[in-house]
């Protein structure tokens, strides 16, 4: 087996159970692993992902965005900004016959952010760790027009941050910790 499909992983959950992903194509990436993944979806209610429109921000494999769709999503945008990576992830959209029921974007995940509107009823964050904080991403995201008024948001993170526990319409109502990830959850609850 060639060292890049070594990376392969698995949808965890619902109708494209099993199927395999292509792993990381770009140096960096950190696809979020199928026990975190799977954990994120027990955790969340399934009025939280079922028929929702979902953006998928710091996508990498799409492995988060596969997730939500497999399990009821009714679309899912997702933001990678390495063009190889982007590839990969639409190969990952065809073999898990989710084409055309989601898209892949070539760009920078804050400058989509701040050029696109919603609403989404779900947001998946996991920005690599080396990127830092992704408390910059959570307030743009808050401060933009991007979340329906009952949306979600999902933060995967380092264990070593805390995240405030809001910003601006966002509300932390959980977290858990899974060794060296954290995930953040977030219920938008405008003012």
């Amino acid at each position: 087996m060639s060292p890049r499909n070594s990376n392969m992983m698995r949808v965890a959950s619902g109708e494209a159970r099993g199927i395999r992903l292509k792993g990381a194509a770009a140096a960096g990436i950190r696809p979020t692993t199928e026990r975190v993944r799977a954990a994120i979806f027990n955790i969340l209610e399934a009025s939280q992902v079922i028929d929702r429109r979902v953006v998928d921000l710091f996508a990498g494999t799409g492995s988060l965005g596969i997730e939500a769709l497999s399990r009821g999503a009714a679309w899912a945008d997702f933001v990678e900004r390495n063009r190889r990576q982007c590839q990969d992830l639409q190969s990952n959209l065809e073999r898990t016959g989710y084409a055309d029921a989601g898209r892949a974007h070539c760009a920078d995940a804050l400058r989509w952010l701040l050029r696109h509107d919603g609403p989404y009823g779900l947001a998946l964050l996991d920005p690599p760790y080396r990127r830092g904080d992704p408390t910059t991403t959570l307030a743009a995201m808050a401060a933009s027009d991007l979340l329906q008024t009952d949306a979600t948001v999902v933060v995967g993170h380092s264990s070593r941050l805390t995240l405030p526990d809001g910003i601006g319409q966002l509300r932390q109502y959980d977290r858990r910790r899974y060794g060296d990830n954290a995930i953040g959850f977030y219920r938008c609850q405008p003012s």
